[in-house]
């Protein structure tokens, strides 16, 4: 019979990350970017103490255990205080995704039944749109002082720094079943309602502290982290968690994400680290490329979301000096599930094989399985070559969605709805998302790899492929491009270029020209909306 353990028994709380940070690297700073514009600098200590201040207060409003609080907000430091006094307090950290259509903003914030929503001045017009439709909400806070704080008709609202002024900034954490709800964080909604998962407490700590792992995200009390990845979405990748566990710096750009914006705080902090999806770095790239300028103290960046194009990898890499590490996660995986980074022969191979490397989502990280799985649910190989259905497993991994009656499990295992494939030694690819594979008279077209093979060309700025309905072969390939400033790319140019990169059948049917492409608020391309206005484009061929 097996001996049970002798050690203690702590529970692994949010609270205890706070409290952690502040006692052991109470003066590391965070430097967060106000939504008015200027940088406001503080402490972890200082953090901490308003943090207890924020509980103390939401207890004085009458907000219980269980209770859920809303932020429709920016990466900014009020932000952060929140995501630890309301979990902290037992409560329930719901971060909401301000690009969701109103309409589903409002289905989620009812959904999570919010009390309180805080928010930045930015999205006033949207709280003005919304809060009529929000019965539950007894108090809508702005995250500013009384000087930054718009009225908002129909809408009574507080301020942050008067809501939290005069109360005291010594709070008694309760102490938890690490399994309770901490956070909140609702899916994209690309189709139907936007489903919620609610993470635990033990949960997020897990997978904060593995984040700090030499070969994750690589932080401690020597690096600088700029989380350009909002914190609506996925709660920033851990990072405002990860951070504090390691006593790292934290800087917090707000709402300014353009390229200018954030090369000059990434030069001004001294920033090692950053993370973000690939659109933030393409635009990043291009004022950098434009203004001949160099990063002075980037070491590495964390992409995710998705996946990265190889011309990029190689300009970071090789002009730049700047590692990448790509990533894989998804709002039902906490964050980080898995993470691309060079092992030490790798680092003897050529570039382009270390590009080729990089480009993939990489291997688990500790407490983390995979495997992929064909169409009946049978376990394929790890070759590399056999593509299946993405299913995992884990620590930190989604049981059941909030409110759902059944579990969203399949024999164990959480389906992804990614195509990808596993290598013997373990390294993961996400080849296709399930609904964005196209089937071209019976063969698949990936169009991860055709967008990036679009993206190779030197005037395209961003690509995008949707399959569209076709009366011959199914599905056809349609490619959307964005030129980048001054360039005069045409249709026959950039189809000539993918014939001699991609198979002769994989070339795009079409190119559609536009000026931008839609954007979500977590920086994916909202393929959803393409399909809608582009997707009968070949129906008359």
């Amino acid at each position: 019979m097996p001996q049970p353990g002798l050690m203690m028994n702590r529970p692994l709380l949010i609270s205890g990350i706070l409290e952690h940070g502040a006692a052991q690297f109470g003066d590391q700073e965070i430097v967060s970017r106000e939504t008015h514009g200027p940088l406001h600098r503080y402490t972890y200590a200082d953090a901490a103490a308003r943090a207890r201040q924020l509980a103390n207060a939401l207890a004085h409003m009458g907000l219980k255990a269980g209770s859920a609080v809303g932020s429709i907000a920016w990466n900014n430091h009020r932000h952060l205080e929140a995501y630890y006094a309301v979990s902290g307090s037992g409560m329930v950290m719901h971060t909401c995704n301000p690009r969701l259509h109103p309409q589903q903003l409002i289905y989620v914030i009812n959904h999570a039944e919010d009390e309180v929503v805080l928010f930045d001045a930015t999205f006033a017009p949207l709280v003005k749109g919304i809060a009529a439709h929000c019965p539950r909400v007894a108090a809508w806070v702005c995250l500013a002082d009384a000087a930054n704080t718009p009225a908002i008709e129909g809408v009574k609202v507080l301020n942050y720094e008067d809501l939290i002024a005069g109360h005291s900034d010594t709070f008694h954490w309760p102490a938890l079943d690490e399994n309770t709800g901490a956070a909140l964080c609702y899916t994209s909604g690309t189709t139907g309602n936007p489903k919620g998962v609610l993470y635990s407490h033990r949960a997020i700590v897990m997978n904060a502290t593995t984040a700090c792992l030499p070969d994750v995200l690589g932080l401690s009390t020597q690096e600088t982290i700029l989380p350009v990845v909002p914190m609506f979405h996925i709660n920033a990748w851990c990072i405002p968690y990860a951070a504090l566990v390691a006593g790292t710096k934290l800087v917090l750009p707000g709402p300014k994400l353009d390229g200018p914006s954030l090369f000059e705080l990434m030069d001004s902090e001294q920033v090692t680290i950053s993370a973000g999806v690939p659109t933030i770095w393409m635009g990043l790239l291009q004022h950098v490329e434009q203004n001949n300028l160099r990063f002075a103290h980037m070491k590495r960046t964390c992409v995710g979301g998705s996946a990265m194009p190889m011309a990029l990898i190689a300009k970071f890499m090789d002009n730049y000096g700047v590692e990448v590490r790509h990533g894989w996660g998804m709002t039902e995986t906490t964050a980080v599930a898995t993470m691309s980074n060079l092992s030490r022969a790798d680092r003897q191979k050529p570039a382009a094989e270390q590009h080729a490397i990089v480009a993939k989502q990489g291997k688990t990280v500790s407490g983390i399985e995979i495997k992929i799985v064909d169409e009946n649910g049978a376990t394929l190989p790890r070759d590399g070559t056999s593509q299946g259905e993405l299913m995992v497993r884990g620590q930190w991994i989604v049981e059941r969605y909030y409110k759902a009656d059944k579990t969203a499990l399949v024999d164990g295992w959480f389906p992804t709805g990614d195509i990808a494939t596993i290598d013997a030694q373990g390294t993961m690819q996400i080849r296709d998302r399930t609904k964005d594979v196209i089937k071209t008279g019976g063969e698949w077209i990936s169009s991860i790899d055709l967008e990036n093979a679009a993206i190779g060309h030197p005037a395209v700025a961003m690509a995008a492929v949707i399959g569209v309905k076709h009366p011959k072969w199914d599905e056809r390939p349609l490619l959307f491009i964005v030129r980048k400033p001054g360039q005069t790319l045409e249709k026959a140019e950039i189809l000539e270029f993918l014939a001699g990169r991609v198979a002769k059948w994989w070339v795009p049917e079409d190119v559609v020209f536009l000026e931008s492409l839609p954007v979500g608020g977590t920086g994916k391309v909202q393929k959803n909306e393409l399909r809608q206005k582009y997707g009968g484009v070949f129906a008359d061929q």
